[in-house]
């Protein structure tokens, strides 16, 4: 029951990209079509008793009782206009009603959803203590790897550099140099600058072939790759609170400021690159970083693998390569990300 519950709301969520509910502004309409409606058939009732009064022929008052037919001619000419405001009153009362009950449901279905969360949370505690302890592992074996990786790229420059190497080329001596230190991304020619973007950016659908593309070449670059799983995982983790980065407008920052990012600059100098003012998208994103172990190591890691990346992006790219990749999805999620971590305080 929980696991179908929890799928009508994903379902729901990928349906509706920005959900309703508290964070939607209430419209505010102050003349509708109710209104202009009520305003016309008032006037043409006004107008059409005045015609007919006009024309109607005078009568001798030989019984005295002009004030009684004047006072049945006003209320033959106001008493409708009154009852087609009353009725356009009550048809705004309905509308806003109805208004009001579809941000309560939607207020309500988050409320459930976040509530079938935490009990599916509280009731595998020692699942997730078990994911816990396998991230654990995952993130000792990443470092081990680092460290051998490290250990290969050290002695492939000391080879590269040593005098025998560079005097004769073709000496035996330098081919066990190239079966050990040599790896794939040495003898593949370098990334694009274009398709790295394109690439932080994911293919826009299904049937983008060019996106794909460029995916896939990126993909063979080992820091692009690490940067763009990184990238996937927080905004999978980010749809689940129906965050999109299609719906955040994040303020622009010029170049300038990207390139001192690149060049290690921190805190209030690169203020500017914190351009997210959603503020719904902010405070969910803040309390899943402080309530999530999971959601806070995987920020985490991706704000660490863009960092590196585009420090190294930075040093060959253009000034319109930049603007491009802050336009990204992946430049985005680290606008917010960074924002909510603290990295532009």
């Amino acid at each position: 029951m929980a696991d179908t519950s929890e799928q009508t709301e994903d379902n729901r969520q990928r349906a509706r990209p920005t959900p309703l509910g508290i964070y939607d502004r209430p419209n505010a309409e102050t003349i509708t079509g109710i209104e202009i409606a009520a305003i016309v058939l008032s006037g043409v009732w006004l107008l059409g008793a005045i015609i007919f009064f006009v024309m109607l022929p005078p009568e001798a008052d030989a019984t005295g009782a002009g004030s009684l037919r004047f006072l049945m001619m006003l209320m033959a000419i106001f008493m409708p206009v009154a009852m087609i405001w009353v009725a356009a009153t009550a048809a705004r009362s309905s509308r806003i009603m109805r208004e009001e009950s579809q941000r309560l449901q939607a207020a309500i279905d988050a409320i459930r959803h976040t509530y079938v969360n935490q009990n599916q949370a509280g009731g595998m505690a020692s699942e997730a203590a078990s994911v816990t302890r396998k991230l654990d592992e995952i993130a000792a074996a990443a470092r081990k790897t680092e460290t051998v990786l490290a250990t290969f790229s050290s002695r492939r420059e000391h080879v590269r550099q040593s005098p025998a190497a560079t005097a004769s080329p073709t000496v035996r001596d330098d081919q066990p140099a190239l079966a050990l230190g040599t790896q794939a991304e040495d003898i593949s020619p370098p990334l694009a600058a274009e398709d790295f973007i394109r690439a932080l950016n994911f293919p826009e659908t299904a049937e983008d072939k060019d996106g794909f593309a460029a995916l896939r070449r990126a993909l063979k670059d080992r820091n692009a790759a690490q940067l763009i799983q990184a990238a996937q995982d927080v905004l999978t983790l980010l749809s689940q609170d129906g965050i999109y980065m299609d719906d955040l407008r994040p303020d622009r920052a010029r170049p300038e400021i990207w390139r001192e990012f690149g060049q290690g600059a921190r805190g209030r100098a690169i203020a500017a690159l914190g351009g997210i003012r959603d503020r719904s998208s902010l405070a969910l994103t803040s309390g899943r970083m402080k309530q999530d172990p999971i959601f806070r190591d995987a920020a985490h890691h991706f704000l660490r693998r863009f960092d590196k990346t585009f420090a190294s992006f930075e040093k060959t790219a253009s000034d319109g390569e930049i603007s491009a990749l802050a336009e990204t999805r992946t430049a985005r999620a680290f606008m917010l990300l960074g924002r909510v971590a603290g990295t532009f305080d």
